[in-house]
Formats: structure tokens, C-alpha cells, sequence
């Protein structure tokens, strides 16, 4: 009887474990590029672009951190196009009815040359208000209340103002 009775404890303790699991965290809806330009000839909308390698510890983090946090997750997926590529790609790649290929002498695709400006510091966050807009990067880790300004400045900011005047301004809350 004392063995049905430890037996039926342990039983219920792992089922009231298993049913008080945390519900998932939000995630970033990466895409390709590809899809990223389907999606956006139908509904025009930034784009984010994380630039990464396979060898970068701080892509790692970032994307264990920072892109896992529920605010931020939530606040690209509503805003924003979000593209995940790999800096080091030897794939060919179309973007904005151009062709990237790989460039071997840099060891770096074309198009992450160019929307980083030849910047080849990883990650790189790559903000751009349209398709055609000239890209905005901004390379390094960023945790999440400091990657708040700015996704945010580029869906929020009024007219011609400028990232000091909108940061000066505006309400951090994650």
C-alpha cells in the first residue's frame, strides 16, 4: 500500500509539473528575401534586416535574448518585414530587382555589403523605411530597451524628425 501511495504522489508531482509548463515565448516571423518581397509588393511595410554569420557568438545571444523577448517579437512581427540572412551566403540572391552574388575575395555576399555599407562587424541590424530606401544599419548586440528606439523610430517618427529629437521624446517601456 505505502508503494501505490509513493508511486501516486510521484505520478501527480509530474503531472502538475508538466501542466504548469510556461507558455512559449513570442517569436521574430523571420523570412527570406523572397518572401519578404512577395509579402511586401501586397502590403508595404519597414523591413528589418539581422545580418549574421555562423561563427558570431553575439548573433547567438541576440537572437536567445534580444529577438526572444516578448516585447520585441511582438513589436516587429506587427511592424515590420523581418529578414534573417546569413552575411556569408554564397547563394545568389535577388533584392529590390537587383542579383547578389557571392564575393569571394571579401568572403561576404554582396547584398549584406551592401546594406551594411561594407561594414562587416556582426550582428548588424538593417532598418529600412521602404524596399528602395537607403538602408540604416546598426552593428552590434543590442539588447532589448536598446533596440526599443530604434524600431520604433522608424514606424513612429513624424515627418522630418530626427533620431536625436524623436529619442529625446519618446517613452521607453520594455
Amino acid at each position: 500500500m505505502q508503494k501505490f501511495t509513493v508511486s501516486l504522489l510521484f505520478l501527480m508531482a509530474v503531472l502538475a509539473g508538466i501542466s504548469f509548463k510556461p507558455a512559449p515565448k513570442e517569436k521574430v516571423n523571420w523570412m527570406s528575401f523572397a518572401q519578404m518581397q512577395e509579402a511586401y509588393s501586397k502590403n508595404p511595410k519597414p523591413i528589418l534586416v539581422d545580418l549574421y554569420t555562423n561563427w558570431c557568438g553575439w548573433c547567438k545571444e541576440m537572437d536567445r535574448t534580444t529577438y526572444r523577448n516578448a516585447k520585441v517579437a511582438s513589436y516587429i512581427n506587427e511592424n515590420y518585414y523581418a529578414v534573417k540572412y546569413n552575411a556569408e551566403s554564397t547563394d545568389s540572391v535577388w533584392f529590390n530587382k537587383m542579383k547578389y552574388e557571392f564575393n569571394k575575395a571579401l568572403k561576404t555576399n554582396d547584398l549584406a555589403l551592401y546594406l551594411s555599407f561594407g561594414d562587416r562587424a556582426y550582428p548588424n541590424t538593417i532598418f529600412l523605411t521602404a524596399i528602395d530606401a537607403k538602408p540604416a544599419p546598426l552593428s552590434g548586440y543590442m539588447k532589448a530597451k536598446e533596440i526599443e528606439a530604434p524600431l520604433k523610430y522608424f514606424v513612429e517618427k513624424k515627418g522630418d524628425e530626427t533620431f536625436v529629437e524623436f529619442n529625446k521624446t519618446m517613452k521607453a517601456e520594455w
